[in-house]
């Protein structure tokens, strides 16, 4: 609320004699600038390690922010299930298969994507998570997530160099593509829908239907 406090400057005056007032408008106390504590991955692994996050707690750091995710809907966890699915029709030389673990990006990140195709080794990344050149492709299920899927997620995974991010877009029942990565993010998005084929930057022998990675049609209008 704001009070404004009106002055006589002529208290004295003769009756009938004009008067003149002031305003003096509230003083405003100044704005406190505040800083937010910024996290390195380092300090993120540490604080999961002494147990101040919980390892099957559902955060993810997103440039030094710890961020909580949601709970995860039915239709998110039907199309995780959906790709595990199809990404396991291929030989297991071809790719190894990230499901909902971190990956570490730089040193102020740590999503965890929905899935992730790496470059395959026997030991299974054994040694430590795997880093950003061993990514091939990342794959977002997004359905109530979409906005911070497809414009804080992707962004990051773009200018990690990642060469291949899809957001499955539940929602617009299409996969929203982008590729040629770089120091601003991807610089090509590109809408597919049902007809259409994918075959990944990273994997030019693998062609996949859209049809088969989206839900079914019935699926889709239940989820409206």
């Amino acid at each position: 609320m704001s009070i404004y406090h009106l002055e006589d400057t002529n208290r004295n005056a003769r009756p009938g004699a004009a008067m003149t007032t002031t305003t003096t408008a509230p003083v405003k106390a100044p704005q406190a600038t505040r800083e937010y504590r910024k996290f390195t991955v380092d300090e993120y692994f540490r604080m999961v390690k002494a147990g101040i996050l919980q390892e099957d707690e559902r955060v993810e750091l997103i440039e030094g922010d710890i961020l909580v995710m949601p709970p995860m809907d039915y239709p998110h966890s039907s199309g995780i299930m959906r790709h595990i699915r199809i990404f396991r029709q291929f030989p297991v030389e071809q790719f190894a298969l990230l499901i909902q673990a971190p990956l570490p990006l730089g040193s102020s990140s740590a999503p965890e994507p929905d899935l992730a195709l790496l470059r395959y080794r026997e030991d299974d990344y054994s040694d430590g998570f795997p880093s950003p050149d061993d990514v091939l492709l990342v794959i977002e299920v997004a359905y109530s997530s979409l906005a911070y899927d497809r414009d804080v997620k992707a962004h990051i995974y773009g200018r990690a160099n990642i060469p291949e991010t899809w957001v499955l877009n539940l929602r617009g029942d299409c996969i929203e593509r982008f590729t040629e990565p770089g120091p601003e993010g991807y610089a090509q998005h590109t809408v597919l829908r049902r007809g259409d084929k994918v075959t990944p930057v990273a994997l030019p022998d693998m062609e996949l239907a859209v049809e088969d990675l989206l839900p079914p049609v019935q699926s889709v209008a239940e989820g409206e």
